[in-house]
């Protein structure tokens, strides 16, 4: 295989719907035969995070030649948050990625996670072909309430902030342990913001919790009707130490999406994108490959290898 080309970036928004403005960031392949380009990618975040939770991953492939947008979900990171008359709707979140994956050359990839990946649901459902394939990282139309309920303990547990980046990181360390490269105080700044107390709070809008993530579980069935839709290729990668998504979760997704792909990162835990950044990248890159060999209509075999690091491949 030949060295991958370099990447460009670059910051910029887009009009999402109901009057909003998202934040984004573009990755472009280095200049190249038109025939050569990859697929484009979509990059939606989960709960809480923001678009550079796949600066990694999307510089990556774009050296690859996969142009790639991540953005700031609405009440996110640099983009808008609702007026204090509009309360956050799941509809919106969904109609922003119809807007952002609409713009793009051609039908893109989804790779989206948690959050991400459910709201890229019911947009391919109620858009059919919006998406060439979707990449769903560790989510399922049904997950564990335990697991919920410990990821919004976690993003509540500190409404007065962090005394500084350093303090903030500390904290995430522990309640990441397994992650292998945990963040730096300065990676942390696009993560938090700093008031006028000095103190370090979280980025995204405080109203999310109760209006959007709180009584989340009641659109489990809508979410699970979305995805018996399904009609594009899809590849779950979960965790195998993920206490959101469990074998029942998966295997009842599984039967929504028959067509569907599993792959198991067996040391992974939710967080799995972040935690085993090389390994997820790897896995994505060699998916986006046999995409573009089914596109292509040829059979010989993808040029990226599956880690061995990973198991549990089911089709």
């Amino acid at each position: 295989m030949s060295s991958p080309s370099r990447s460009s970036s670059e910051i910029g928004t887009v009009a999402g719907s109901h009057a909003s403005t998202l934040a984004v960031s573009r990755f472009a392949p280095a200049p190249r035969d038109a025939h050569a380009a990859g697929t484009p990618v979509v990059y939606c975040h989960g709960f809480g995070q923001t678009r550079h939770a796949w600066v990694r991953t999307a510089d990556t492939l774009a050296r690859h030649g996969h142009a790639g947008i991540s953005y700031d979900a609405r009440g996110h990171g640099d983009s808008a948050r609702n007026p204090p008359d509009l309360v956050y709707t799941g509809e919106q979140f969904a109609d922003d990625l119809i807007i952002v994956a609409g713009e793009q050359s051609t039908a893109p990839v989804l790779v989206g996670a948690s959050m991400g990946g459910l709201f890229g649901m019911v947009a391919e459902a109620r858009w059919p072909g919006l998406f060439r394939a979707m990449v769903l990282v560790d989510i399922t139309p049904r997950w564990e309430s335990a697991g919920l309920e410990r990821v919004l303990g976690f993003m509540t547990a500190f409404p007065q902030g962090f005394e500084s980046l350093q303090d903030a990181a500390d904290t995430i360390a522990a309640y990441l342990p397994h992650r292998k490269s945990q963040r730096t105080p300065d990676q942390l700044r696009d993560s938090l913001r700093q008031g006028q107390d000095g103190r370090w709070r979280w980025h995204w809008d405080p109203r999310l919790i109760d209006e959007l993530a709180r009584d989340s579980e009641q659109h489990q069935d809508l979410i699970a009707e979305a995805a018996g839709k399904l009609t594009c290729p899809v590849l779950l990668i979960s965790g195998g130490r993920s206490d959101l998504v469990s074998a029942e979760t998966v295997d009842e997704f599984l039967r929504l999406v028959p067509h569907a792909r599993h792959l198991q990162l067996p040391d992974a835990s939710h967080m799995l994108a972040g935690e085993d950044n090389d390994t997820f990248t790897a896995h994505v890159l060699q998916y986006l490959a046999e995409l573009r060999s089914a596109d292509d209509g040829s059979d010989e075999p993808a040029s990226f290898h599956t880690p061995a690091s990973a198991s549990g491949v089911t089709a």
